[in-house]
């Protein structure tokens, strides 16, 4: 088998020319196997049908493989002249032929600078890329953490507005005078329940 990869022509066909020739050269060794077979089988059967034959089946299989190794060996031969045609002439593309894919090449040819200035620019824009998906990320998690802090934030206001319209049912409109009015009977429900907690201590003494 060839050693020379082609691929330029694994390009166009799909597939290497040498994994063609190695399909084909299996397909051969195979079709000369069964057909190696089928052939004992009918000397098997004809030998049979004589009288008094003194040929036996392990000398028929002896010659069975001695037959199959020499048309093996000169089917060797033969493939590898056939394997060298075939690359060179058959699955191989012209060096001045392109693919329909690369003849933007023909147009715009790339030297070697070029393609390094190109390769250069292509990791660039891969790194801003990446910057930018970073930057991103952090957006979003900012999005997120500022949607938190709404919620919270829109709690608190509803809490103020339910401190307000108490403030109102009390007889006061200013919100000061509605937080200190809260204050002064949260106080007041305090004393009251030290006050409890004081009796039902001495209650428990006495």
């Amino acid at each position: 088998m060839s050693v020379d990869p082609m691929a330029y022509e694994a390009q166009f066909f799909g597939f290497t020319p040498q994994t063609c020739m190695l399909r084909i050269y299996i397909a051969f060794q195979d079709y000369l196997f069964e057909v190696t077979q089928a052939v004992e089988q009918v000397i098997l059967k004809k030998l049979d049908g004589i009288p008094g034959c003194e040929i036996s089946p392990v000398q028929i299989r002896k010659c069975t493989e001695k037959f199959l190794g020499f048309m093996k060996g000169r089917f060797d031969s033969l493939f590898g002249k056939m394997e060298q045609l075939f690359l060179q002439l058959v699955l191989r593309i012209p060096p001045n032929i392109l693919l329909p894919e690369d003849k933007a090449q023909e147009m715009h040819p790339c030297g070697e600078k070029e393609f390094q200035l190109l390769q250069r620019e292509i990791e660039e824009l891969q790194e801003r890329y990446k910057t930018e998906a970073r930057a991103q990320q952090a957006l979003l998690a900012e999005l997120e953490e500022q949607k938190i802090v709404q919620a919270k934030l829109r709690q608190t206001l509803a809490l103020f507005d339910e401190l307000e319209n108490a403030g109102r049912d009390q007889g006061t409109s200013d919100f000061r005078e509605s937080l200190a009015f809260l204050v002064q009977n949260s106080r007041k429900l305090q004393n009251i329940r030290d006050s409890v907690e004081r009796e039902g201590k001495r209650l428990k003494v006495s």
